[in-house]
């Protein structure tokens, strides 16, 4: 167990053996919000880049790897072998399971649920909003919820309440605002399915299927 008490930003932060933690990033930075745990907990073997933040509050498992000036929030529960690269943000409130890659440059808004095996390339922005602005606004959050090993292109929008189906995967430039069904290609804006990943051929020959 690791603690860093003599920095008041910082809170309790429990480590498991073999993490490496560049000096300049922060582990354990208190949230500013009320009635969060001052605790963070990292599993083995974590390797945290420079300028990245990982507030108190979260439970990470292990193998966690982040870029450099990434941001985890609190009250993230995330699973073992998370890999987040550079410039990205996991805001407050989020569910996300193993073995889970986050690209560079990326936004998980708050309530957002991310189940096992996910890929996102970078861009990709995740709203829970619905109402922008509207007094209740906060009551209303909700993020997407992407299915196991679901994967999303460059700089897709999903927006709130949303459900992407397992394994399908989501063309560049799309804008999700609808649910789409499992093992499909979809993409456009707004995302329409426009084949079944059984049917796609690899293009550059290398093998018959992509995604079999």
């Amino acid at each position: 167990m690791e603690s860093r008490k003599d920095d008041a930003r910082l809170g309790r932060v429990r480590l498991g053996p073999g993490c490496e933690i560049d000096p300049e990033a922060l582990v354990g930075y208190l949230s500013p919000r009320r009635n969060v745990s001052d605790e963070l907990i990292i599993g083995e073997g974590a390797r945290i880049r420079s300028g990245s933040v990982v507030y108190a509050g979260s439970t990470i498992g292990s193998g966690l790897e982040t870029g450099h000036n990434v941001v985890i929030r609190e009250q993230n529960e995330i699973g073992d072998d998370f890999n987040i690269w550079n410039n990205s943000v996991i805001d407050y409130g989020c569910t996300i399971g193993k073995g889970v890659k986050i690209h560079c440059n990326i936004y998980i808004a708050q309530f957002t649920v991310i189940e096992d095996g996910v890929f996102m390339a970078p861009g990709v922005t995740i709203a829970n909003d619905i109402h922008p602005g509207c007094p209740d606004s906060g009551e209303c959050m909700k993020g997407p919820v992407l299915k196991k090993g679901c994967r999303l292109g460059v700089n897709v929008t999903v927006v709130p309440y949303v459900t992407i189906g397992e394994g399908t995967l989501v063309g560049s430039g799309s804008v999700v605002s609808k649910d789409l069904p499992p093992g499909v290609l979809a993409y456009g804006n707004p995302a329409r399915v426009h084949a079944e990943l059984k049917d796609l051929k690899c293009k550059t020959g290398r093998r018959d299927a992509p995604y079999l």
